[in-house]
């Protein structure tokens, strides 16, 4: 980013409101990808999870004079396996539109990986919608590869001949 570009850096109590409206536009934009979270209906839920990421350091800003155009999660993996390798994970990133192509995302991507390796990550993982053609350009482009694929299916359209969803007897 260049000087006069937004500045990346860990949010405060005061920011808590911006990033949960920032968080409601990230949640409605992936409807548009084929995400199934709900934006308004999860906003109370989203910001007691962004003030758990403030409270452990997980939350940074990007920061255009006194407005908040972008911002990024992340944590160490916590869980009941022992696994090789320490892994970092990236919860959610955004930039606002209008701060899109500027180096933001970037800037906020590398602050969280910084830090994430700072506390002992070896690799940072994170998911993208496989339609969200942008974000997945935006993470190759910066080495980021596929390695784990998640596969859906409804429910609603299975027919009574449906052969894939029984069990032959």
């Amino acid at each position: 980013m260049t000087s006069d570009s937004p500045i990346v850096e860990p949010a405060t109590q005061g920011d808590l409101p911006a990033i949960t409206e920032l968080w409601v536009r990230l949640a409605r934009d992936q409807r548009d990808h084929g995400s199934f979270v709900r934006d308004e209906e999860n906003r109370k839920t989203m910001r007691e999870t962004l003030a758990g990421h403030l409270h452990t350091d997980g939350l940074l800003v990007a920061r255009d004079g006194e407005s908040i155009v972008g911002f990024v999660t992340y944590s160490l993996e916590r869980g009941s396996l022992e696994l090789d390798a320490t892994r970092g994970l990236l919860s959610n990133i955004y930039v606002a539109p209008a701060y899109r192509d500027r180096g933001v995302g970037t800037a906020l991507l590398e602050a969280a990986e910084n830090a994430l390796a700072d506390r002992g990550a070896e690799v940072v993982i994170l998911e993208v919608l496989s339609d969200n053609e942008a974000a997945r350009r935006f993470y190759e482009d910066r080495a980021y590869e596929p390695y784990r694929v998640s596969m859906r299916r409804s429910l609603e359209d299975r027919s009574e001949n449906d052969t894939h969803s029984k069990e032959e007897r």
